[in-house]
């Protein structure tokens, strides 16, 4: 059974997906980030980085001891791995699927959060309209990557639905809040209807569906403590007594 630390977030839902389209078995530790789960002893034993999804397989091939991963995409090759499902073997087409696994963690993930992040901040700390802007223009860069990409074929790779289109789609539901029309991508859109009908990506979004919260509903005092807990975090001390 894998135990999957998780909050229903575009890095959370990454894995599920994959969970749902594999029949894999799977156990749900919610990882409430905004209550702080993260930072907890348990939580950072398994990932060092205080970064939700990170996983723990209690049976894996082979026998032996639990392994435990952090960072979805590692994650997802290892669940695919296992799976024999949704991850070429063949080695040019295993690497085909890996650059655009690095492509969306190095690339999609991180400019379309920063993209969120700043436009959730309106003017509460002055002036975002060039930070807005910069990043509106950078996830629209890439929704053009994506949509030349699929010009001529049906999925990132290729003709075969791999762990590259999985571990992109979360980040594209929210294309209208990123600023973005879908319609000015007429091969992505091809692509996005089609992984949008898939039963295994519905019940991947779906997972921990209602939990995440409505910054609308909470009073000024609750929103300013949630950003103290998740904007400009620092370094985190090490344990004494280390080696040195």
């Amino acid at each position: 059974m894998i135990d999957l630390h998780y909050w229903p977030t575009p890095n959370g839902k990454k894995v599920t997906i994959l969970l749902e389209e594999c029949g894999m078995p799977y156990r749900i530790v919610p990882c409430a980030i905004g209550q702080g789960d993260q930072f907890k002893h348990e939580f950072l034993a398994i990932c060092p980085n205080n970064r939700m999804p990170a996983m723990v397989d209690n049976e894996p091939a082979g026998g032996g001891e639990p392994i435990a991963l952090f960072e979805s995409g590692a994650i997802m090759m290892y669940i695919a791995e296992k799976a024999g499902q949704f991850y070429p073997q063949e080695l040019a087409k295993r690497y085909e699927v890996n650059q655009w696994l690095i492509w969306q963690m190095a690339n999609q993930g991180p400019k379309t959060g920063e993209c969120g992040h700043f436009k959730r901040l309106g003017d509460s700390q002055g002036d975002q309209s060039y930070a807005v802007r910069r990043f509106e223009d950078e996830v629209n860069r890439l929704y053009g990557v994506m949509n030349n990409r699929l010009y001529d074929r049906r999925y990132l790779i290729g003709e075969q639905y791999t762990i590259a289109d999985m571990i992109s789609y979360p980040w594209t539901v929210n294309w209208e809040g990123q600023g973005q029309d879908i319609e000015e991508f007429p091969y992505f859109k091809r692509w996005f209807d089609e992984l949008s009908a898939r039963e295994g990506v519905k019940r991947g979004m779906d997972v921990g569906f209602g939990q995440t919260q409505d910054y609308s509903q909470l009073s000024k005092e609750e929103i300013e403590r949630v950003r103290k807990l998740l904007y400009n975090q620092r370094a985190r001390p090490a344990p004494a007594g280390g080696l040195l």
